[in-house]
């Protein structure tokens, strides 16, 4: 995270479990997390243009461990739409899965929707969440589009952070927006420049295939770097599409209400025929070997919970018969809830692993405790938030 603050605790359990694949498909790097049952088709999610593949770690952590196997990617860096196309074409060929569930945030569901209909064998359904269907408007309001190839990486970090809105948040959707702002500076300046000029190469989604039935739209309707007007044709494009609007949860709801989205992703699939498999749901491995918890040996069984899961933002989808994991809902968890992250750990683990823990809450209430003293903008004073350097 290059020191900007200090990752959640959920987080650094997820890295420690589950593997970060890396393979080169032709030209392309492709980063990518596999967790779940492999016989289960899977739902892959696609980031916007500021997230990287560890974004949906809450999604992998959650849907996993009721059964669905969950894959997310890092976009590629490609340069125009129909580079896209083939490159993910060759990605799921590679790793070998032909039916697919998409789920896109932003660019990422502008892209999920061009694949579905340039590919439409492959996509059984699409979950579309604060997305567009052309890049016209993006294009006109970026004039320097031609020469993003070769802008420096400071003025593409800067473009790209200021699409987010500025001002005071709530704590969930300001710890969302600091893990996003890690994100991005973990991007080349390559990166970056690719996908802004996904974002205004000339392209509109056309008519698909895909029956209105097998869409679900989940936007925010507090605010969002996408225009109301821009979200709204979306859903002016499928009108028999399954609506599921948050209240609140800004530009990344998946990171700021986990719980939420987790539990209509979990619908979604219910409705469009995919079975969960939680009987081959072992457990995660200790040592973070292996891309599919189906192939595990060690742990507990989870047990597939109906969708009336706790709503609140701070619950937790676990009980005492799954493996514990982090909570999902947020990571200010009160401290009670720790002990559920060491009972698969032997006691000298269970030492390290409740220091961290406990070091991460702690640092974490002291910042919460302190928002309110910053009345500044968020992006103006988002390096003095900085963790590390409050917890000195």
């Amino acid at each position: 995270m290059k020191g900007v603050f200090s990752a959640p605790g959920d987080y650094i359990h997820f890295k420690s479990q589950v593997p970060l694949h890396k393979i080169p498909i032709y030209s392309k790097q492709w980063r990518y997390y596999d967790f779940g049952p492999k016989v289960v088709p899977p739902l892959i999610c696609l980031p916007g243009t500021a997230g990287t593949t560890d974004v949906y770690y809450k999604q992998i952590l959650s849907l996993s461990m009721k059964g669905y196997r969950v894959i997310s990617v890092d976009i590629p860096r490609v340069w125009n739409h129909h580079e896209w196309i083939q490159a993910f074409e060759k990605f799921l060929d590679a790793i070998d899965v032909h039916h697919i569930h998409l789920y896109g945030t932003s660019l990422g569901g502008f892209l999920a929707q061009l694949f579905a209909q340039h590919r439409p064998r492959r996509v059984r359904s699409l979950v579309l969440s604060n997305t567009f269907l052309e890049t016209s408007s993006f294009s006109a309001a970026m004039p320097w589009a031609p020469i993003v190839g070769w802008t420096p990486a400071f003025l593409l970090k800067r473009y790209v952070l200021t699409g987010i809105r500025d001002g005071p948040h709530e704590p969930f959707i300001a710890d969302s927006v600091d893990f996003v702002v890690a994100q991005v500076e973990t991007l080349s300046r390559e990166d970056l420049a690719s996908r802004l000029s996904l974002t205004v190469d000339a392209a509109s989604v056309g008519p698909l295939l895909l029956s209105d039935s097998l869409i679900t739209i989940m936007d925010t309707n507090d605010f969002c770097a996408i225009p109301q007007q821009l979200k709204d044709q979306v859903i002016e494009r499928y009108p028999g599409a399954r609506l599921a609007s948050l209240k609140t949860g800004g530009d990344f709801p998946f990171l700021s209400r986990p719980d939420e989205v987790n539990l209509h992703l979990q619908l979604h699939l219910r409705r469009v025929g995919v079975e969960a498999r939680p009987d081959l749901v072992i457990g995660m491995p200790k040592d973070g070997a292996g891309g599919s918890s189906s192939e595990q040996k060690n742990g507990r069984r989870d047990t597939d919970d109906a969708p009336e899961d706790d709503k609140r933002g701070s619950g937790s989808t676990s009980n005492e018969n799954e493996l514990p994991l982090a909570p999902e809902g947020t990571d200010t968890q009160n401290l009670e809830s720790a002990p559920l992250l060491l009972n698969g750990f032997n006691s000298n683990e269970q030492t390290v692993a409740a220091n961290k823990v406990l070091s991460n809450f702690t640092c974490e209430f002291i910042i919460l405790n302190l928002l309110h003293l910053y009345p500044g903008t968020l992006y103006s004073d988002w390096k003095c938030r900085n963790l590390d350097s409050l917890c000195r």
